[in-house]
């Protein structure tokens, strides 16, 4: 489970350029602070990525629509956020390809991303992922916001994050919907994103979205 191993297979868990960072959001689609979010990402010009839960993306297909309209990445990160480290092989590829065709019926061609829910992989669910064709995505900073905390406690914690790993293109987890339900509050984050961009927009940084990041560092990237 640990963000940055590489034990049990590769991963792209940062970049090479240290003046780029990728905010990426899990559990989406999520009424009503996905599209909050995506006001204040658009207010910024900033592209992001979105790791969406399949059944969420079946029930709020609009909101999958306009994250994909506003050129941000969507990504994998199965249909039902299971726990994939004890999960049967054949269920993990019935997660895996159920949020593929949520995806595609949806937004039509995204990218090939994919996030382990809880982070939580092992050897043979990530060569599963590689014969789907999915890329796997981890990353290099905890916001620790699916708890229901304040603005100022994601953004220090983001802050110390980015601190630890001055010489890495960072890659930022943080959560736009929660995978129990629709509707979870996520207040806290749309907020934080906001002061994230001011503060790190101020001092030189790029937002790219993993796309760009995985191009820089060399990793085949497809659609």
């Amino acid at each position: 489970m640990a963000p940055q191993s590489q034990l049990f297979g590769e991963t792209l868990a940062h970049g090479s350029d240290p003046k780029q960072m990728a905010l990426t959001y899990d559990d989406g689609p999520n009424d009503p602070d996905t599209p909050r979010l995506l006001d204040v990402l658009a207010r910024h010009e900033v592209k992001a990525t979105f790791f969406l839960i399949g059944r969420f993306v079946k029930e709020k297909p609009q909101i999958a629509r306009r994250i994909a309209e506003a050129g941000h990445d969507i990504g994998n990160h199965t249909y039902t956020h299971p726990w994939l480290l004890a999960a049967p092989l054949e269920r993990v590829r019935r997660e895996l390809r159920d949020c593929e065709q949520a995806l595609d019926d949806a937004v039509g061609e995204h990218s090939n991303f994919f996030r382990p829910p809880h982070g939580a992989r092992r050897p043979a669910v990530l060569k599963a992922v590689r014969e789907e064709g999915l890329l796997p995505v981890m990353w290099s900073v905890t916001c620790f916001d699916w708890n229901p905390v304040s603005a100022d406690h994601v953004e220090q914690k983001a802050v110390r994050g980015i601190g630890k790993r001055p010489g890495v293109g960072n890659i930022v987890l943080l959560h736009d919907g929660g995978h129990l339900a629709m509707g979870t509050d996520r207040a806290h984050t749309v907020e934080a994103s906001d002061r994230l961009i001011r503060r790190y927009k101020s001092d030189g940084y790029q937002f790219v979205n993993i796309d760009q990041m995985a191009f820089s560092h060399g990793r085949r990237v497809t659609s």
